[in-house]
């Protein structure tokens, strides 16, 4: 095998307050700790490297004089990053390393409980000043959450216009392009996205997202919940009154469908810290049972 030895690297001239002579002090105690951590004899290391024992040795007594390209080497046969053989301060050590490279290629869901178990807080903090309206389409989600955002001053967001607006297309489009796991990865990511954003905002989501285990347990995390509820035949006839008259449609089905959807969903909503029915209310009635509810459970009070 060909070594590179100190022969391949130019000496620097010193000038005063040279940082060189402290750097290669560093780099030496660093690139010995990790051989030594590996297991990794200096020959070893010499043939994964490329570098040869004697330049090796001169390394760690903090006496060579190594290029970058050389440097690049070494680090990559100890599995680091240049940048941790070099930095001021002490870098992360190898198995956090891998840690954290594992952490970012994870699911969203498996970050979301890795970082509940390594970083508890107070839940009432983390929910502080956001609240989420969940329930059925049709049971006034939306124009609830617009109108209570307005009253209170502070951002409405629906979740599917803000996942639209990120892709850039269509809920359709998005749903055929995507398909529905795609759909969820980005409605779970949406919803990190705005609680890391938005510290006080009102948030209406799609109903289904109570069926996503870990991505309504994070929105339980982030959000005070509110149960926004109605009778089946009032949510059918809202969403006929917006236009939409698919689930009627060459369905006479619909209802019962619609009825055991409901029964389904109904334990999932009940987590919900708060719930506001607009059965046989007027939207201004539904609009101050809201803001009472808000007020009562003082979702938007101060935590300290």
């Amino acid at each position: 095998m060909q070594y590179y030895t100190s022969s391949d690297s130019m000496p620097d001239t010193l000038h005063p307050n040279d940082p060189g002579p402290a750097l290669i002090a560093r780099l030496a105690v660093r690139v010995a700790q990790a051989r030594k951590k590996r297991g990794l004899p200096r020959r070893v290391l010499s043939d994964l490297s490329g570098v040869s024992p004697r330049y090796l040795a001169q390394l760690e007594a903090g006496e060579g004089n190594i290029s970058i390209l050389l440097l690049a080497r070494v680090a990559a046969a100890l599995d680091l990053k240049v940048e941790a053989l070099l930095a001021d301060e002490i870098p992360i050590d190898h198995d956090a390393q891998r840690l954290a490279s594992l952490f970012r290629q994870s699911p969203v869901e498996v970050q979301h409980q890795i970082s509940g178990l390594l970083a508890p807080r107070n839940p009432a903090l983390m929910r502080a000043g956001r609240i989420c309206l969940i329930g059925l389409r049709g049971a006034g989600k939306s124009t609830l959450g617009k109108m209570a955002g307005d009253a209170l001053n502070i951002r409405f967001v629906e979740l599917n216009q803000d996942i639209e607006n990120a892709v850039d297309m269509p809920l359709a489009e998005i749903m055929a392009f995507y398909g529905e796991e795609g759909y969820r990865r980005l409605e779970a990511e949406a919803l990190e996205r705005i609680s890391t954003v938005h510290d006080r905002v009102v948030l209406a989501v799609a109903g289904g997202i109570v069926a996503q285990p870990s991505t309504y347990a994070r929105l339980r995390e982030r959000f005070h919940t509110v149960w926004i509820r109605t009778s089946p035949p009032e949510h059918m006839q809202r969403v006929r009154a917006q236009g939409d008259v698919r689930p009627m449609q060459g369905n006479p089905a619909a209802m019962a469908q619609l009825k055991e959807l409901l029964t389904v969903r109904t334990p999932l909503y009940d987590l919900a810290e708060a719930q506001v029915n607009t059965s046989n209310r007027t939207i201004n009635s539904s609009l101050n049972d809201l803001l009472t509810t808000i007020a009562k459970y003082r979702f938007l009070d101060p935590v300290t």
